[in-house]
């Protein structure tokens, strides 16, 4: 009888443990949310968006430009550092000082030359949700639409980058290639709070109503489907419009392939013991083991992460009181995600991106004083109600493709990726470049993304 008594106990423990891993793993069912919430000042009771899209320039006065120089001129108390440091502690003082100074004494005097370089491609704004949205929107030539398929493209940036990091790809993207038979309308937004466009005005503003936001943004303009490309927030942003309206979504691509889902941590736990069995190539192995390595990057690089989670104003005032600090703080997250930059070589970002590029971002962020409210967009993604939602276990239909760049955040296997993404169609890895891929490989990345967006454009075809 006694035996009886624990084989049940056994029996019940098996059932209970079986249903709650269960619940822990299983895919879930896509949240309904609301798609005109009104994130502008104020609570008008009759409120409606203006339909008109408006062209929109850069351009500042000489006097803030001015009165930068002045501020970059000042006597700089700073602390040498330590000997035999480089970058361990952060960025380096030493190496900050001349960036300083040539920021100071050669770019700035040329900004109506890089102010007309960042207006050489067309941008607009339109108001979405009680917000001005800025966007570039790049076309090809016209005769491309005789002689190409055009299709529409959403390209979203993350942080501490800007539109400026699409330069170079865009114009590669509009231009009519022989790769393949299509070629692409850029639409390529500054994200809310981020750039030109303007910040929620309200609490609240998380991942999933950027992505509305975003698709709205695209519906406005006429595009029923669309491709998406992004990495880093991009990516997180693009995987939420795909979960969420993947009837307005063609394909979905990503430099940045995160999943943290309970299941995905035990599927690189079980390939982390035989990688060569989850990997095309065995040499592709660095990109995700050893986990004791990559969980202590995560740990080393991710400071910035839960200040901004946790105190995104405090950290804001500091950087947009002082050009410098900002200058330093986000040229930190360019140098550490590249091959030399890890290796903590002082000429990393010389070897890997062009100094005026980097500088044409930190512009972007000074000038419209955007560092406070880009730095809460991770406060808004740690609340219990986004969180709640839980978007990495909604299964998407919507075909896509991933690009794992070997210097980046460790990426998830095809094996987890697919139970996020049951239709994962494209999938590589390069044993170069890093996190910002489109500023640092643009060619490359091009290159992968054309593959990909002529398998999904075909296989979305084939369903008409």
């Amino acid at each position: 009888m006694k035996g009886v008594i624990i084989i049940g106990l056994m029996a019940i423990s098996s059932i209970w443990l079986y249903q709650r891993v269960n619940d822990l793993i299983k895919p879930l069912p896509k949240p309904e949310l609301d798609t005109n919430t009104y994130w502008g000042p104020d609570n008008p009771t009759d409120y409606e968006a203006p339909k008109d899209v408006v062209p929109f320039k850069i351009a500042y006065d000489q006097t803030i430009i001015d009165d930068l120089r002045t501020q970059l001129n000042r006597t700089w108390r700073y602390a040498p550092p330590l000997e035999g440091i480089k970058f361990e502690y952060g960025f380096n003082s030493d190496a900050l000082r001349h960036i300083v100074d040539y920021w100071r004494d050669y770019y700035l005097l040329k900004w109506r030359a890089h102010e007309e370089f960042l207006n050489s491609l067309p941008h607009y704004k339109t108001e979405i949700q009680g917000l001005n949205i800025h966007f570039i929107h790049a076309k090809p030539k016209p005769e491309a639409y005789k002689e190409k398929k055009v299709v529409p493209l959403l390209l979203l940036h993350g942080w501490p980058g800007s539109v400026r990091e699409f330069y170079e790809f865009i114009n590669l993207l509009v231009e009519v290639s022989d790769i393949n038979d299509y070629v692409f309308e850029v639409i390529a937004p500054s994200l809310v709070g981020y750039g030109f466009s303007d910040a929620a005005a309200k609490p609240g503003f998380d991942v999933a109503q950027m992505a509305i936001v975003m698709r709205n943004l695209m519906l406005r303009l006429g595009y029923e489907k669309f491709l998406i490309q992004g990495g880093d927030w991009g990516s997180i942003i693009g995987s939420a419009i795909s979960t969420l309206f993947p009837e307005n979504v063609i394909g979905y691509h990503s430099n940045m392939c995160l999943l943290y889902t309970p299941l995905s941590m035990i599927k690189s736990y079980i390939a982390s013991f035989m990688p060569e069995r989850f990997l095309p190539q065995r040499f592709f192995a660095e990109h995700h083991f050893p986990l004791k390595d990559k969980f202590k990057l995560l740990l080393v690089e991710s400071g910035y992460f839960h200040l901004q989670a946790t105190k995104p104003d405090t950290i804001g005032i500091a950087l947009q009181a002082s050009p410098i600090a900002l200058a330093a703080y986000i040229l930190e997250k360019f140098q550490q995600t590249t091959g030399p930059g890890l290796n903590q070589e002082f000429n990393a970002m010389d070897k890997v991106y062009k100094l005026d590029a980097l500088l044409d971002n930190i512009m972007i962020y000074y000038l419209t004083n955007s560092a406070t409210s880009a730095g809460r967009f991770y406060a808004e993604n740690m609340s219990r109600k986004f969180l709640g939602l839980q978007l990495d276990r909604v299964q998407t239909p919507v075909s896509m493709g991933c690009a794992r760049f070997k210097f980046d955040l460790p990426p998830a296997l095809d094996w987890a990726l697919r139970d996020k993404f049951p239709n994962l169609i494209h999938s590589t890895y390069y044993n170069q470049a890093g996190h910002f891929a489109a500023l640092e490989v643009p060619v490359m990345l091009y290159i992968n993304f054309q593959e990909f967006a002529k398998k999904a454009i075909q296989i979305d075809e084939a369903k008409v």
